[in-house]
């Protein structure tokens, strides 16, 4: 114990070596012990310990024999590309706009297809405008603006080049609003956006899905469809928008349907009665949507319908109504036979009528 006492506490080593060599001669036994104070007797050569070095200053850094120095990639030696003649390119919506300064994304590729029939890509930078160091040759530029783009093929010669990419290209925000000029809730909205034109199927491309409400979609100029869906039933609305150059074009949409909230009840006001198979139907025949469940919640069209309800091997029906703009309960009454008498459309709990 007093040996590792001697150590914590910093004294010399003197004290740890004298301990060490008693406990080395004891083990020996008597007679080792004995030649050990013989006068004629060699002395004993003194344990060499290795040098500890002292502890490196602040910020030093302790040398490691046989291991190579950091190579840093932006070094200019270490940059086979930094003496190449320099291409800066700006990137504008229209030739009369400013110079788009961040969100761009710079792709250089190779004009020639490799032996799997893709381009090469040599480059990719990201910001507003930038440079490429690129040796004298043919190369193929690629900019893009959220979906809005541009390519230009270019000549590089060991001269620098400043190139200007004009994208043609504008913004387009999107939104609805209810009959009467109702609020719609922004998570029950989604807008999808189409190509303009139909290919030999009659169908249209879709460009973009699942867009929400209120957010900026960079297109290039031209004229696209617009399908706005409130809910996810037959509430849909379909709409040609024209994107301008330069510009963000803000287009809102009117749809004309409520949501609807059925329940079965043994009685007008009663409690809803679980496990319930719904079935909406138009008065064509027509099944909209179907659910399971004590409620079924679902936005629809303004029109007539047919609501058909299923409880233990039992049916029961009843017509209504989707007014515009009015978000309704509507009651299905469990009687004996087919029930097609309900209590009156009422607003849903907490909600006025919107128009």
């Amino acid at each position: 114990m007093g040996v590792f006492q001697t150590i914590a506490t910093g004294s010399i080593f003197r004290k740890p070596l004298f301990a060490i060599a008693a406990c080395a001669c004891l083990a020996s036994g008597p007679v080792a012990f004995a030649q050990s104070l013989t006068p004629d007797s060699p002395e004993v050569a003194p344990l060499e310990l290795p040098t500890i070095a002292p502890p490196a200053g602040k910020g030093d850094i302790p040398k490691i024999p046989n291991l190579n120095e950091y190579a840093n990639p932006k070094a200019p030696q270490n940059n086979p590309l930094v003496n190449e003649p320099e291409l800066v390119v700006t990137a504008k919506l229209s030739d009369e706009s400013e110079a788009i300064g961040r969100g761009l994304v710079w792709r250089v590729f190779s004009p020639d297809p490799g032996p799997d029939g893709k381009l090469a890509l040599l480059a990719t930078a990201k910001g507003g405008t930038t440079s490429f160091n690129l040796a004298p040759g043919s190369y193929l530029i690629h900019v893009a603006f959220g979906r809005a783009g541009a390519t230009k093929r270019i000549s590089m010669t060991r001269a620098k080049r400043t190139e200007t990419m004009i994208l043609d290209a504008g913004g387009i925000k999107l939104n609805a609003v209810l009959a009467g000029g109702g609020r719609i809730p922004p998570d029950r909205l989604r807008f999808s956006i189409y190509e303009d034109h139909e290919d030999a199927n009659g169908e249209r491309a879709l460009i973009i899905p699942d867009v929400k409400p209120d957010s900026v979609v960079r297109l290039n100029t031209g004229t696209y469809q617009i399908v706005s869906n409130y809910g996810t039933a037959n509430a849909v609305i379909r709409s040609d928008i024209r994107v301008e150059a330069g510009k963000i074009t803000e287009a809102n949409v009117e749809h004309r349907a409520a949501l609807m909230t059925m329940k079965l009840v043994r009685e007008a006001g009663g409690e809803a009665l679980a496990d319930t198979a719904w079935s909406v139907l138009t008065t064509s025949g027509d099944i909209v949507r179907e659910s399971v469940g004590a409620f079924a919640s679902m936005v629809l069209a303004e029109g007539d319908y047919v609501i058909i309800a299923k409880n233990k091997d039992k049916i029961y029906q009843r017509d209504f109504k989707v007014v515009a703009g009015r978000n309704q309960d509507v009651e299905v009454i469990a009687s004996n036979g087919a029930s097609t008498a309900a209590s009156a459309n009422q607003p849903a709990k907490g909600e006025e009528p919107l128009d």
